[in-house]
């Protein structure tokens, strides 16, 4: 038996699954029970003894942030499915939702990390990012909730194979590590958005909504997605109050997204 729980206690997906077969009996949502059972079975395929027992299962969920914020909600599961089973998270995602693996090493890592592919390979590398101008770094949902899965398939059809367009993706991410300034973290971030958006041709969020903002705004996941990551070297009252008054709602300094386990 499976229960998801939002984060105001609220069900919102309940599935019983029948063990050891792992046989959908009933569900709230076919889509979401075709994607679990799919991630279930993926595990088992590396580990033939997980779940492999007509014992019953009392499985909870229940997450601490909006559901629709995304947040990489998804890898999220894999990576904890996948701990349970004694199972590789990559290995499930790449059989199942697929994407990057991005969100995989972030559910496991305590602190910064930079992250890449090298064929099938994932490679993880822990990194620093504490600048001093930390407080002038927020968060902003943009309430337009994207498919990775489409984003990634867009970014491939375009990116493809492109070992330029990756060395130069790659050397501006160190530039962003390194950024001693707001400014200089400003100019890498406009590099970037403008490279990417050329490369996939879509408009950048901050040309779509916030063409007259003084700060700079790199997507975050899916182009043009869920969130934001927003620059200003104005105060934090008078910030908030600029994405407040275009209705943008969802305001959270850097503060109080990331957390720092380093």
């Amino acid at each position: 038996h499976w229960t998801s729980k939002n984060a105001d206690d609220t069900e919102w997906f309940r599935a019983a699954i029948e063990l050891p077969w792992l046989l959908p009996l009933t569900s709230t949502d076919e889509k979401i029970a075709g994607v679990l059972l799919s991630i279930l079975q993926a595990c088992r395929l590396q580990n033939p003894a997980f779940l492999n027992t007509e014992e019953g299962v009392m499985v909870r969920t229940h997450i601490d942030f909006p559901r629709e914020w995304g947040l990489g909600t998804s890898s999220t599961l894999i990576a904890a499915l996948a701990r349970w089973a004694d199972a590789d998270p990559y290995s499930v995602l790449f059989d199942t939702l697929g994407g990057s693996g991005y969100d995989i090493a972030c559910a496991y890592s305590e602190g910064p990390v930079v992250y890449r592919l090298e064929g099938r390979k994932p490679v993880v590398e822990a990194v620093e990012f504490r600048p001093s101008f930390v407080e002038n770094l927020y968060f902003v949902y943009l309430g337009n909730k994207q498919d990775s899965r489409e984003g990634i398939r867009r970014y491939r059809e375009r990116a493809g194979e492109n070992a330029a367009f990756t060395d130069e993706i790659s050397n501006l991410m160190q530039e962003f590590l390194a950024a001693a300034s707001l400014a200089g973290l400003d100019s890498v971030i406009r590099e970037h958005e403008l490279l990417i958006s050329k490369m996939l041709e879509l408009p950048r969020a901050k040309d779509l909504y916030f063409n007259n903002f003084w700060g700079e705004i790199k997507s975050l996941g899916a182009w043009g997605g869920d969130f934001a990551l927003v620059t200003s070297d104005r105060p934090e009252a008078e910030t908030k109050a600029y994405f407040a008054l275009r209705g943008f709602d969802t305001f959270l300094p850097w503060r109080d997204m990331v957390m720092d386990g380093r």
